[in-house]
């Protein structure tokens, strides 16, 4: 299925439109982005995006998928990454966005290992992966285990951090086995986002995840017993 090409063309020019070069500057160097940035708030991106998608319907969930891909992977600004994940997320195609479909899976996977930082990362994980989870969870958990011990670490990352927003629907079995795929590794990316899943945790089931915590601290970091009891401990919990 061939992406519209219409549709790339108009987002890429609706963020060129709201460019502030200035604050671009500022933005690449704090991301450390290879990409240039047209200078644009989260808040902004949303905005330009919206009436380009209304304008230019996609047919079918391939051509939705090719022209993620397309955004992607020819973007001159880090914003048109920011523009395709706003794409997978729009309302117009929250269906599309979750269905387990073997393509969409590979894609949200190619774009994890391809933008390999957080701000992408965790935004793909915890809203477009996470989403699909809870929408079918019998096809994506085992996606998930496996993503769990991949030799990638964003990739991993993606499967500890993807119930950020679960709740009491939390598949525990799921948080552990994605948590304990990383133990070892030292990199911090990996160690913050066990502490941040088990945070976010302690705020459904504060008594897991303290007995967690307990029965593990002498495989988990300290920076991620700190963080996973950081939320506890600011409420003298």
């Amino acid at each position: 299925m061939t992406a519209d090409p219409t549709l790339v063309a108009a987002v890429r020019a609706a963020l060129a439109e709201r460019a502030d070069p200035e604050r671009a500057v500022h933005q690449q160097r704090y991301m450390k982005s290879a990409l240039p940035y047209w200078g644009l708030a989260n808040a902004e991106v949303r905005a330009a995006l919206r009436p380009v998608v209304e304008a230019h319907p996609l047919p079918d969930p391939g051509a939705w998928r090719a022209t993620i891909a397309r955004l992607w992977d020819e973007a001159t600004h880090r914003e048109e990454w920011y523009a395709a994940i706003g794409l997978w997320r729009h309302r117009r195609y929250r269906v599309w966005a979750r269905d387990p479909h073997p393509d969409s899976v590979a894609l949200l996977k190619r774009l994890v290992t391809a933008g390999a930082w957080w701000d992408v990362v965790d935004e793909i994980a915890s809203h477009c992966v996470g989403d699909l989870l809870r929408a079918a969870p019998a096809a994506m958990t085992p996606v998930l285990r496996g993503w769990a011990r991949e030799e990638n670490l964003w990739v991993r990352r993606v499967a500890i951090l993807c119930q950020l927003g679960s709740k009491a629907r939390t598949d525990r079995a799921l948080l552990t086995h994605a948590i304990e795929g990383s133990w070892d590794d030292p990199d911090f990316f990996a160690r913050k986002a066990i502490g941040w899943a088990l945070r976010e945790y302690s705020k459904t089931d504060a008594a897991w995840v303290r007995a967690y915590v307990a029965a593990h601290a002498d495989r988990l970091s300290p920076l991620s017993r700190r963080e996973a009891l950081a939320w506890l401990a600011a409420r003298g919990a």
